[in-house]
């Protein structure tokens, strides 16, 4: 078959040499450009961090830890719609929908509310559909936070108690997200 171009380029194929044949150039080469990198790393600034006392800046376009976000009047703004569990790729996202009952207005937004949501942080790929696809902002991805560590399975999968935002900087989750006593401080100088 004739090439498109009519272009063709001829090879010709020399025997090796010697020194080729044992590969002592293609050694030596790669010597030489592993040295000047070990000298270069020296020189250069220290790259590990010391990871509990120093973090790395997170990017700007860093998706953490999964919050779900309250109305101004501290009611939730999950109406159970299940926008963000068919948008999740990852089917991480699960929910259990119900309904308001009287006396609960100051609880949930809507008549209708997520009785159970959860999301499975060992499936999830933190890719930020979830967040686009909720028609009312009430799913969000903290760029501050990531996902603790930790040494049992199911500590991965995070209910209501941890995901929802806590109404005052006191009424936070013992097994979700950990404020300090200044971080407290701080919110509640905001909500103020």
């Amino acid at each position: 078959m004739e090439s498109l171009s009519n272009r063709a380029k001829v090879l010709e194929k020399k025997p090796m040499t010697l020194a080729e044949r044992a590969y002592l150039p293609a050694i030596f080469q790669g010597l030489s450009i592993t040295m000047q990198h070990f000298f270069r790393a020296a020189t250069k600034k220290q790259v590990t961090i010391r990871y509990p006392e120093e973090t790395r800046p997170f990017s700007p376009v860093f998706r953490g830890l999964h919050v779900l976000k309250r109305d101004e009047a501290g009611r939730e703004r999950c109406t159970a719609c299940g926008l963000c569990a068919v948008a999740c790729p990852a089917e991480a996202i699960t929910m259990v929908a119900g309904e308001r009952k009287k006396g609960e207005e100051g609880l949930y937004r809507e008549e209708k509310y997520a009785v159970s949501y959860e999301i499975n942080m060992l499936r999830c790929i933190f890719c930020g559909l979830c967040e686009e696809a909720c028609p009312k902002a009430a799913v969000y991805l903290q760029a501050d936070k990531m996902a603790p560590p930790r040494f049992e399975r199911d500590e991965f999968i995070y209910g209501k108690d941890r995901l929802v935002e806590p109404v005052t900087p006191d009424n936070r989750s013992k097994r979700g997200i950990q404020l300090t006593p200044e971080q407290a401080d701080k919110l509640r100088g905001q909500l103020a």
